[in-house]
């Protein structure tokens, strides 16, 4: 696979899943756009780190949930290549356990503003560039609990499930244009978040998968590089459910 004519926006790519999403398409030759919102000492590290293996890469610091944000993003990404992303991956994102009860009103909004309006104000301003090129890929980051809902992480699996009827449904839209609007509901994959888990929650959650692992960054990674490649271009509107055979 070559990604050399795309333009990939990651977000929230400064590290975990989203900075493995964006070194693999980067590592195909794609003009690559970092995001991040919370550490920018972390987003200017893995900027280095791509830059010193040669790729092509732009990185932007900024909340995506606030669509004047997201509209300095685009202007950023246009002033640097020239060009409008011909792949979004909408990975910005956040979590929450704790029971519903302990789930106050602001905690719900930003959650839910979270994961669900960054991806919208990226597709709103990457789809009509898309229109134009009449073509394009989407590929929203989700999570198993958007399909089976988890107790004790209902604002997370609310807004997840949120983001597979928005999948589908722009699909459906877009489908005339050529775009295709995929998601990855992901299940426990290996990464820093993941890791406030004891040894004895992990074993005990790894029991219930047939693969008796964890997924990797890596993995996540494989799957985008797969969705976005002439490899699917009959797929659209479908959640890849990623999780080792748990569900």
């Amino acid at each position: 696979m070559n990604f050399s004519k795309e333009v990939v926006l990651v977000t929230g790519s400064s590290r975990g899943i989203g900075k493995a999403v964006a070194y693999a398409f980067a590592e195909k030759g794609a003009r690559v756009i970092l995001n991040g919102a919370h550490d920018q000492l972390a987003l200017r590290h893995t900027y280095e780190s791509f830059i010193s293996k040669g790729f092509t890469v732009t990185s932007f610091f900024g909340d995506l949930s606030d669509f004047e944000v997201a509209k300095n993003l685009f202007s950023h990404i246009y002033a640097e290549f020239l060009m409008y992303p011909t792949v979004v991956i909408n990975n910005a994102g956040m979590s929450h356990v704790g029971l519903f009860t302990d789930t106050p009103p602001d905690l719900w909004s930003k959650l839910l503003t979270t994961n669900i309006h960054s991806a919208y104000h990226c597709s709103f301003l990457a789809v009509p560039h898309m229109i134009s090129r009449q073509s394009g890929c989407i590929i929203n980051m989700s999570s198993i609990w958007g399909k089976s809902g988890a107790s004790c992480e209902v604002a997370y699996s609310t807004s997840k499930s949120a983001l597979h009827g928005f999948t589908k449904s722009l699909a459906k839209e877009l489908g005339p244009s050529n775009i295709r609007v995929n998601a990855i509901a992901c299940g426990w994959i290996d990464t820093e978040m993941n890791r406030s888990f004891t040894q004895e929650e992990r074993s005990a959650f790894l029991e219930d998968v047939p693969l008796c692992r964890m997924g990797t960054p890596e993995d996540v990674a494989q799957t985008c590089l797969y969705l976005a490649s002439d490899q699917s271009s009959y797929m659209t509107g479908q959640v890849l459910t990623l999780d080792g055979g748990l569900l």
